[in-house]
């Protein structure tokens, strides 16, 4: 069919158009919907406004959040995780993270006061910290745990994990461990197991192999075999760790304690078993030996020896493996063996590539030369600790002046004391003990005292028996006015005992001093734990009895029930005004008839009669004026004229007002007064 010209030049313009533009079927569809959806062209142009109105408001969403909100809407989420979490639930610890920005600034100033050895003021920083706007994370609080453990601060370590837990910083494992050693360090294997029961009942993360480490070791070197075998158990079968050759390594050293060579060889065979027939670590040759030497089998401990260290050894040797075969060794008389096996293990040593030696390798080579009577190799090998990096610690001290001081080299011994506050070591309560009792042993009470007096001042605290050895070593050297002045310093600080009363007495009486004797028992009348008992009444009245005062205890036990029924009746009097202060505090911010309190009923009695007063002077006062209004109102009617009745209503209320507010300022007033 042909096309006419304008059909036709129609036509061409449409083809000449871009081709982006949609269809023809398909714009006649939208303009067929558009005109379908308005009435008319000014409708269109009313919803095209309003559009935009709309976009300006509320822009549109992004692509990232449109398809976001269309993966909730079609997966929405249960109701149970609506639910808010449970307040009293353990919180979980912090991840590494968080220590970063601010935080990580002061995590570093912290470990440089622990560098400069200031653990009491990185203690207290750290405390100040918490409640600050940059509060430590608990990465920066085990750093100083750990410095405080290093140094045996057992009390500061405690105390601040005291305070973190009630600051609520939530521990992680490394927290718990600490804690673990510091109970096993302290001889409180007990309390350890039961925070180790605490952790794994309540804590919301899982024990590590270090902390299976740690308890097994400890309750090794407190005697507690059985419970270690115990935990080995649990943590192999229950927990499902690997076979850990350094808990077996703890475990065989247990058994060579007690004696017990088939549990050593028990534990062996069990390892190999687990790990496939071969021991690869040799951590557990050292037992093993010791193994064989309790059995007097020299050569078949030999031959573990060279399988061990020897050429073309499959076994990997650590430090801890070394130190353990050095072990062996030297205490089998094997120490020449053990000597040249030291100096292989100084050749191999190149930090930070290969660490053959550590603090342990050194402590066993003092160990060996003291048993060999060469203390001056053993404190000479001591000092080259430096040399290799290894810094010794307290209880390295402790191990070579206990053996110089057994040794009758008290000297020696000062001398390595000294060295500890040169190289930033603390002495502790067992340092100064020994010290003390070998100057006792030498017939140097003075110095013997000394040091008990540094252990005071330093802020240790000397526990009874140490307190004892020194009061018993003075009175034997006669000077029993020194033990009475040390029995003075420490009654505050030590809990003392009936024995410990009893000796200071028995030595103040044996040279006369009774008015002393007279004030122990007062002391020890005033200590409520400690029982003032019939047999130590006699002994006290029979020595005052000497000198005919034995009337003297009696009075004194009266005059101390006297004070102390004083001090009950001033306490009583003291709690009473208490709650009569309250009381009334309460009483006058809450109405008296909660109470039922007589003054405050009267009180408010006249203050009713006053208003029922006051409101009879206002009824006299609003019917005068009415009367008043009505005779104006009389009297303008005869006139012929009569006042508005919205006049007479303002008229009479301004003149209540003025009434009823000068009778209820005089109201008040009376009431006052």
């Amino acid at each position: 069919m042909a096309l006419s010209k304008p059909t036709f030049l129609t036509h061409l313009k449409t083809l000449a158009k871009p081709h982006h533009h949609p269809s023809p079927a398909t714009a006649s569809f939208i303009s067929l919907r558009r005109s379908l959806s308005f009435s008319s062209p000014e409708e269109a142009a009313a919803e095209r406004r309003r559009r935009k109105r709309r976009l300006r408001i509320e822009p549109p969403l992004s692509s990232l959040n449109r398809t976001q909100q269309q993966q909730q809407q079609q997966s929405p989420k249960p109701q149970n995780s609506q639910i808010p979490q449970n307040p009293n639930s353990p919180k979980l610890p912090e991840p590494v993270s968080a220590l970063s920005g601010n935080r990580l600034n002061l995590h570093n100033r912290i470990l440089k006061l622990i560098l400069e050895n200031d653990l009491d003021e990185a203690s207290l920083f750290t405390r100040h910290s918490v409640y600050s706007n940059c509060r430590p994370t608990i990465f920066t609080v085990n750093s100083v745990l750990n410095a405080l453990i290093r140094q045996s601060k057992y009390a500061d370590l405690l105390s601040l994990h005291r305070f973190i837990t009630q600051a609520g910083i939530a521990p992680n494992i490394i927290t718990y461990n600490l804690i673990f050693q510091t109970y096993l360090d302290c001889r409180k294997p007990d309390t350890a197991l039961e925070h180790y029961r605490q952790f794994i009942n309540d804590a919301p993360i899982n024990p590590s192999p270090t902390t299976y480490r740690i308890l097994i070791k400890g309750l090794v070197d407190n005697g507690k075999l059985s419970k270690a075998m115990e935990l080995k158990e649990e943590a192999f079968g229950v927990k499902g760790f690997a076979a850990d050759p350094i808990m077996y390594h703890y475990l065989m050293n247990g058994c060579v304690r007690s004696g017990d060579s088939d549990g050593v060889f028990g534990l062996f065979e069990e390892l190999k078993e687990k790990v496939g027939g071969f021991v690869e670590d040799g951590v557990v040759y050292g037992g093993l030996m010791k193994g064989y030497f309790m059995r007097g089998m020299e050569k078949e401990a030999m031959e573990c020896y060279e399988e061990a260290v020897g050429a073309g050894s499959r076994v990997k040797m650590s430090a801890i493996a070394y130190n353990s075969v050095l072990d062996a060794l030297s205490k089998n008389g094997k120490f020449d063996e053990a000597l040249r096996l030291f100096d292989r293990m100084i050749q191999e040593h190149s930090m930070p590539r290969r660490l053959a030696v550590n603090l342990g390798s050194f402590n066993v080579m003092v160990d060996g030369y003291c048993a060999q009577g060469r203390f001056k190799d053993a404190i000479e090998v001591f000092r080259k600790m430096g040399e290799y990096r290894c810094n010794p610690d307290t209880l390295s001290f402790n191990n070579l002046i206990e053996q110089l001081c057994n040794n009758g080299m008290l000297v020696e011994a000062e001398e390595m004391c000294r060295e500890m506050g040169e190289k930033g070591v603390n002495p502790d309560e067992f340092t100064y003990g020994l010290l003390m009792d070998t100057c006792f042993k030498e017939d140097r009470a003075d110095d013997a005292a000394g040091y008990f007096r540094k252990m005071v001042d330093s802020g240790l605290r000397p526990n009874l028996a140490v307190y004892n050895r020194l009061v018993d070593g003075l009175v034997k050297v006669e000077k029993v006015d020194d033990a009475k002045s040390f029995f003075d310093l420490m009654v505050k600080k030590l809990k003392m005992d009936v024995v410990s009363y009893e000796f200071i007495m028995k030595a103040l009486s044996e040279v006369g001093k009774l008015d002393e004797v007279l004030n122990v028992v007062d002391t020890m009348l005033d200590d409520d734990g400690v029982e003032f008992n019939e047999e130590l009444q006699e002994f006290v009245k029979a020595e005052l009895r000497k000198e005919g005062r034995e009337e003297d205890l009696g009075n004194l036990m009266e005059e101390k029930e006297r004070q102390k029924a004083e001090a009950k009746a001033k306490e009583a009097e003291a709690a009473e005004a208490a709650k009569k202060s309250a009381r009334a505090a309460i009483s006058s911010l809450l109405p008296s008839k909660l109470f039922g309190n007589k003054d405050s009923d009267t009180e408010s009695a006249e203050t009713k009669q006053t208003e029922a007063e006051s409101a009879e002077a206002k009824g006299n006062v609003i019917e005068a004026t009415f009367v008043n209004e009505e005779g104006q109102t009389d009297q303008e009617g005869s006139s012929g004229e009569i006042a508005p009745v919205d006049a007479v209503g303002e008229s009479a209320d301004e003149t209540v007002t003025e009434a009823v507010g000068s009778d209820g300022i005089a109201a008040k007033s009376d009431g006052a007064n």
